[in-house]
């Protein structure tokens, strides 16, 4: 006896589906000489193209070189769901919890950055099917809604424009028997073909003059001088200064090593809604949806109407290891599909024609930090756990502060000056991660947050998946 859960996936293909397009550009040469630059970018992601296009915008006569060991937006910039979020700190709950002092002003900056892409994205034509719709924060058990109540508070008091929808509200907006409410909030979040971003912003960034090399991954960085110099496995950069923008690959800086680890996250879309199957669920506003467990999935509609579904899987590989064959996991895929038809029974029959996954930067605060090396030459941006489409360019911005030397109200944020707790060595990371893992999903199930748990928060480890 068939089983619908696994009939979905026998047409999936392991290759992202924002990467199965004809417009994606050829790639760019390999650096196979020595270049000599003001700023040298290492990392084609969205924090490295950015770093790149507002370094230009605010000096044009700063010669700027990038080298991606891939191309442009390989990485998690052109395999994440394309949620572009304001929030700078991974959420509200989070950036209460860890900066209480400046939520207003990370919650205005962060609104701020978003307008910003927004203006980046018309301002250099890019054809990224951006859509503002907000996202909706949706509670499928129901010790989940006071959580909702809290946040709608919270947000309120901040000035924001968010909607609390009770069980028959949330399903007015969209239909699932999994719904016990929800929490819109409205402009604050838009969508995004991650990948046709990414690609954009390359587009702009050579437009902006700056030099791109691609297959060229850097090997070693040592003082050179008054500057910097990164080797490559056929060329070399003598730059002023560099901008580490290298995510969730191993860093060039021994001390990145401890405050950063991979977790590798799968999604998975459907093929294309025919007008009844669509009519179904409703979605009619077309919001992003995100859970509120802790082991969380996030789902949207692409611009030809399939359903991107992904999250509750957070994997970590033990010793931190980064590995191509590590983005294929079936038994995720098997889980996130099983997932999809218990929140839409009534798509059954619909199958999955793309399965992937990727690894994001994840630091113990879960939201991006900042540090400068030799001497300020070198600035440094990770730790983005996700949200970090949107929040890329804010930590752009401070990076092209910090080597600047310029002293803003970004940089004068305990946010940005603040280092997060490093990550334990090995087994005892490995052994934690899995056992918070298993907490988590306990707590998912009962509400309640068990003795584990409660010891993080006072450390400050508040975790979700």
């Amino acid at each position: 006896m068939s089983e619908p859960h696994l009939e979905a996936l026998a047409w999936a293909e392991p290759y992202p589906y924002w990467y199965d397009d004809v417009d994606e550009p050829d790639a760019n040469d390999t650096l196979v000489r020595t270049e000599a630059c003001d700023l040298c970018i290492v990392g084609g992601g969205y924090t490295g193209l950015w770093t790149a296009i507002i370094a230009k915008e605010r000096d044009p006569s700063r010669d700027v070189v990038l080298i991606e060991g891939d191309t442009c937006g390989f990485g998690a910039s052109g395999r994440n769901g394309g949620f572009v979020d304001a929030s700078l700190t991974h959420g509200i709950a989070n950036g209460e919890a860890r900066f209480p002092r400046e939520l207003a002003q990370l919650e205005r900056l962060g609104l701020a950055n978003l307008d910003g892409i927004e203006a980046a994205i018309t301002r250099y034509a890019i054809d990224c099917d951006f859509e503002r719709t907000g996202v909706i924060d949706v509670a499928t058990t129901e010790h989940y809604v006071s959580e909702l109540r809290d946040d709608q508070t919270l947000l309120r008091s901040l000035g924001q424009d968010v909607e609390l929808l009770d069980r028959d509200a949330m399903h007015a907006q969209v239909h699932s028997p999994t719904y016990h409410g929800g929490l819109w909030r409205k402009d604050r979040a838009a969508l995004v073909d991650p990948a046709r971003l990414a690609w954009g912003l390359k587009a702009a960034a050579q437009q902006l003059g700056v030099r791109i090399y691609e297959h060229t991954k850097a090997t070693d960085l040592e003082r050179d001088g008054v500057g910097v110099m990164v080797t490559t496995p056929f060329g070399r950069v003598r730059a002023a200064r560099v901008a580490l923008c290298t995510n969730a690959f191993p860093p060039l800086l021994h001390k990145m090593k401890r405050y950063v680890i991979p977790v590798y996250d799968y999604c998975m879309v459907t093929e294309p809604l025919t007008a009844e199957q669509l009519a179904s669920i409703g979605w009619a506003n077309r919001q992003g949806l995100s859970d509120t467990n802790n082991q969380f999935h996030y789902y949207r509609l692409t611009q030809d109407n399939r359903i991107l579904w992904g999250g509750y899987d957070a994997v970590y590989y033990f010793a931190s290891k980064v590995r191509s064959e590590f983005e294929t996991r079936p038994e995720t895929w098997v889980k996130l599909s099983e997932h999809f038809f218990t929140a839409f029974p009534q798509l059954e029959g619909i199958h999955f024609t793309n399965v992937w996954g990727g690894a994001i930067d994840t630091c113990t605060r879960y939201c991006v930090f900042w540090d400068t090396a030799m001497h300020g030459r070198v600035a440094y941006a990770l730790g983005y756990t996700g949200l970090g489409v949107g929040s890329t360019r804010f930590g752009a911005e401070v990076l092209v502060d910090l080597l600047d030397g310029r002293r803003t109200e970004r940089t004068d944020l305990d946010f940005v000056k603040d280092q997060p707790i490093p990550w334990p060595p090995e087994p005892f990371r490995f052994v934690g991660i899995q056992l918070t893992r298993w907490a988590l999903n306990r707590e998912d199930k009962s509400g309640k947050r068990n003795l584990w748990l409660r010891g993080l928060d006072k450390m400050g480890l508040g975790f979700d998946s």
